[in-house]
């Protein structure tokens, strides 16, 4: 079997892929796989990491305005459907899944065009322009929240969930607590906005650290690598209080939250997916700077089902987000409700079942 799978720019469309890469070598361990990214993209550097055989195609996005650079777009999409064309004609994949990020776009209209069998896979509730384009060509058109499927044609939608999801399920949490020095008696709060961090997340925080000694809980509290700095010259200032474990990034993030109670976080689709599967409650903070404000209606999904407080940016305060870790965390009810409604909205075999549609689809 030899597959070709695209995704690239953040994570979110990475994570996924590689998720559903691992999932097919351990259904078929011979399988060929061909990953088409950017050079400029995560990909190009996550991707190599994985031993995943790399072939980079010169691309980039549309802007969302009448621009020069979209014309210059247009032109290199063409110009990149042609490689792609030659590329696959060369390789013969059976199948092409495309994960999101503009690099996808030249990628799997190629395939559609080669008659080739391809799938796209949304992670957000609203979906991006590159696999809104997509949906025209693609064979089947794979998704994570239920709300997704009126933006697609009904015919070829499948509800999967987020294959990333499938790698924290199972993951002991207890190692991961001791090896960061955290009590493995008291509830956990996770502080985390993304690998770079989330300054008003960071601030709200420091705002309380004061208050939090006095509190039953924990925090593991990750800045960010390039707040780490200012933040620690912040908590010098006023004490580190002895229950809150500071950390500039967390490598093992699935194995820590095994043992995460509640998280606060921002709100993106791989974030979603694994509190989720493993049922955490959660304080989301959604970046107001992502395209189509999509972070912020992924979390009023979660909010719908009482899965998760939402917070603006705007409305964030250190009082307001101290006031809503005790409202989960000091109500065992509140706690338990929550917890039960992330599990429900969870798709703990995502990957499986991505890979399902892919069977069928060449079989």
């Amino acid at each position: 079997m030899k597959i070709v799978v695209s995704g690239g720019g953040t994570g979110g469309h990475i994570y996924p892929a590689l998720a559903f890469i691992h999932e097919v070598k351990k259904q078929h361990p011979n399988v060929d796989v061909l990953y088409i990214g950017t050079k400029k993209g995560l990909e190009s550097k996550i991707v190599p990491r994985e031993n995943i055989p790399f072939h980079a195609i010169d691309i980039s996005g549309l802007k969302r305005s009448l621009s020069l650079e979209n014309v210059k777009t247009l032109v290199r999409f063409i110009k990149s459907v042609r490689a792609c064309k030659k590329l696959l004609k060369q390789y013969k994949p059976d199948v092409v899944l495309g994960t999101g990020g503009y690099v996808c776009g030249p990628v799997v209209y190629a395939a559609a065009k080669l008659g080739i069998p391809t799938i796209i896979h949304e992670q957000n509730s609203i979906p991006g322009l590159t696999n809104t384009f997509l949906s025209r060509y693609a064979d089947k058109v794979a998704i994570c929240f239920e709300e997704t499927k009126n933006y697609f044609p009904n015919k070829k939608v499948v509800l999967t969930g987020n294959p990333r999801a499938s790698e924290v399920v199972g993951k002991d949490g207890r190692e991961a607590r001791r090896s960061l020095g955290l009590d493995e008696q008291k509830k956990t709060v996770l502080i985390v906005g993304g690998s770079r961090g989330a300054r008003p997340i960071n601030e709200a925080f420091l705002q309380v650290l004061h208050e939090v000694e006095q509190k039953p809980y924990q925090f593991l509290y990750v800045t960010g690598d390039v707040h780490y700095d200012k933040v620690i010259k912040a908590v010098n200032d006023v004490g580190n209080p002895p229950n809150v474990i500071i950390r500039p990034f967390i490598h093992n993030m699935p194995e820590v939250l095994g043992g995460v109670d509640v998280i606060v976080a921002r709100a993106g689709a791989t974030t979603l997916a694994e509190i989720t599967a493993l049922g955490i409650p959660s304080i989301l903070i959604p970046s107001p700077y992502v395209t189509n404000n999509h972070q912020e209606k992924n979390a009023r999904a979660l909010e719908k089902k009482g899965a998760a407080i939402v917070r603006l940016e705007s409305e964030l305060t250190g009082a307001r987000l101290l006031d809503d870790i005790d409202r989960i965390l000091l109500d065992e009810q509140t706690l338990t409700n929550m917890k039960e409604a992330a599990f429900q909205l969870g798709i703990r075999d995502a990957a499986e079942r991505l890979y399902r549609v892919m069977v069928e689809m060449i079989s």
